[in-house]
């Protein structure tokens, strides 16, 4: 089981049921076992090796990935990759990629991690259908219901840098410092999210209307955040032919056995 400060990958399918479980209740995404992204967080010039930590937009940073639960929790984390790098590059070297192909986290066979296009599409990680390829409701459908789902690690986010102020600007410490502080902060995010009940408010959430079809912003982005931001957008292609067959076995549940009443009103604005 990998575990960081407060933060614990599930090791049981006990665990990983429980997840799965919460997701289908909350965000109406079957067999999901967490949502992943990342972040950049921008840093001071780290010295002579500053050229490394230079990223795309000009500023200083390390990468935050993140995998979180349906209820905002991290259940992982990975801190401290220079900005240059991108998320699937992250994600492809990280502790938690190496247990999921060693099978060392008992991990569901019909599980799956949602993630946008900079992943790759892979048995156990579904991504997004390219709107430049076949296109229909279907489609549409399948990537509003995992953008639904998705958007719980993208609140996860919003919440951190709501909640920590040491986020509102780049942070002037080592890169060492930096990230035991970024990991200190998830892991005091995920002990007040279990403790305290006003931590999150409905209100700081980003949430839809299911009448317009709308996305209504959380309080969240309103928050001044310098030292967190996005990664630069890219996909990652070449999907094998048996990660591309589950993504399709999911789009037809969610136009078949597997519908919500208000999904045809959301897709009207893709």
């Amino acid at each position: 089981m990998l575990t960081l400060l407060l933060l614990q990958v599930p090791g049981s399918q006990h665990e990983w049921n429980n997840i799965m479980e919460d997701y289908y209740r909350l965000w109406n995404f079957p067999n999901c076992c967490g949502a992943m992204d990342g972040k950049l967080v921008n840093i001071r010039c780290p010295g002579s090796s500053g050229s490394e930590y230079f990223d795309y937009k000009k500023n200083f940073s390390i990468h935050l990935f993140a995998v979180v639960d349906a209820n905002y929790n991290f259940i992982y984390i990975d801190v401290g990759t220079n900005g240059r790098a991108n998320d699937a590059s992250v994600f492809n070297k990280s502790t938690l990629n190496e247990a999921l192909l060693s099978n060392l986290l008992n991990f569901p066979k019909e599980g799956g991690i949602v993630a946008d296009d900079a992943f790759p599409l892979r048995t156990d990680v579904l991504k997004p259908y390219n709107t430049r390829g076949e296109f229909g409701d279907k489609q549409k459908i399948f990537n509003y219901r995992l953008s639904r789902a998705r958007r719980v690690v993208e609140n996860s986010f919003g919440i951190l840098v709501s909640k920590f102020r040491i986020y509102e600007k780049a942070i002037p410490l080592s890169v060492q410092k930096v990230e035991q502080l970024v990991k200190t902060t998830c892991a005091l995010h995920n002990w007040l999210r279990k403790t305290t009940v006003d931590y999150v408010q409905q209100r700081s959430l980003e949430t839809e209307d299911w009448v317009t079809g709308s996305i209504v912003p959380g309080e969240w982005r309103e928050v001044p955040y310098l030292a967190l931001s996005d990664l630069p957008p890219t996909n990652a292609r070449n999907h094998s032919e048996n990660a591309r067959r589950v993504r399709d076995v999911y789009a037809e549940k969610f136009v078949t056995s597997c519908t919500v009443p208000w999904q045809w009103n959301m897709i009207r604005r893709i």
